[in-house]
């Protein structure tokens, strides 16, 4: 009979991977160093290999370190999907559920639609982590997170996804500018630098970007801003104008200021949608949140 790792060992490992250091992989794990540190031995023990080359200020993984540490992140979601199964079949959405949100999703939308999730799925522990989307990706294929609501599309290895409802562009500009014209605004005639977005690493800047069709890029604006609240100031004060999805301008964002909002010609907007790891047993029960989501924002 073969001798196999523990699921201590194996979370150890992959929390060692994570943190690169000693200290702080055991305080995640919450036990002493001296403890996770003979965990990790008597794993290399087991498995009669070198994991980690340890010195007084690093730790590097092994080429055979680092194919364990992956196989033993599979086979903790692989686990953790056992415990998941037993938990669909008593109650759907029970229990713990880690969520990533998007900056430009998090703040417009979850005021809309906790209220209706808390209603539906009473025993449902939620945690939110709102980060850019490439962020909340890397933490949902580590298994930090079981689901991810963003805007879509996005590239995005190993997922699945659902598309739950579209979010329109609106052209946003300030009363009375003469920046542009508009009446008869188009995305690529305008006056050079005047169209103003979120600056790079933010999705909503590639999808207004795509959905707006502005294919000169060189009328885009050397200036932007790190999130909407920002981006709204800055058209208020006429610097430029920019395109809003419907649901900041839902949420009030342009309150107390001159800012107005105008349809735009095309069909310009994002898909709002859920992603999950290809490997999760809980897709079902991630439907079954679309739904709620879907019915909180109505048409």
């Amino acid at each position: 009979m073969v001798n196999l790792p523990t699921v201590k060992q194996l979370r150890y490992l992959v929390a060692l991977e994570k943190h690169l250091h000693f200290g702080r992989a055991a305080e995640s794990c919450f036990v002493t160093q001296s403890a996770f540190s003979v965990a990790i031995k008597d794993l290399e023990t087991l498995l009669n290999v070198s994991l980690v080359d340890r010195t007084n200020r690093s730790v590097v993984f092994t080429s055979a370190g680092k194919l364990v540490a992956q196989q033993a992140r599979l086979a903790i979601f692989d686990m953790e999907g056992i415990v998941d199964i037993a938990k669909s079949v008593q109650e759907p959405l029970s229990g713990v559920l880690k969520m990533g949100v998007i900056p430009t999703i998090a703040p417009f939308l979850l005021p809309k639609i906790l209220p209706k999730i808390r209603k539906s799925f009473p025993k449902l522990e939620l945690y939110l982590i709102e980060e850019q989307t490439k962020k909340i990706h890397q933490l949902l294929l580590e298994g930090e997170l079981d689901i991810l609501l963003l805007a879509l599309p996005f590239e995005l290895m190993n997922t699945e996804t659902i598309s739950i409802f579209n979010d329109p562009f609106k052209l946003a500009y300030k009363k009375g500018t003469i920046l542009i014209d508009p009446e008869n605004f188009s995305p690529n005639r305008h006056n050079n630098d005047s169209i103003m977005l979120l600056e790079d690493g933010h999705c909503l800047r590639d999808h207004a970007l795509s959905a707006c069709s502005l294919g000169r890029k060189g009328n885009i604006s050397k200036f932007s801003a790190s999130g909407l609240y920002s981006l709204i100031q800055m058209v208020d004060s006429d610097l430029g104008v920019t395109f809003i999805p419907q649901m900041a301008i839902d949420s009030g964002l342009l309150k107390n200021t001159k800012v107005q909002t105008k349809d735009l010609k095309d069909k310009s907007y994002r898909e709002i949608g859920l992603a999950w790891r290809k490997s999760s047993v809980r897709k079902q029960e991630f439907k079954l949140l679309a739904d709620v989501i879907q019915k909180s924002v109505g048409k």
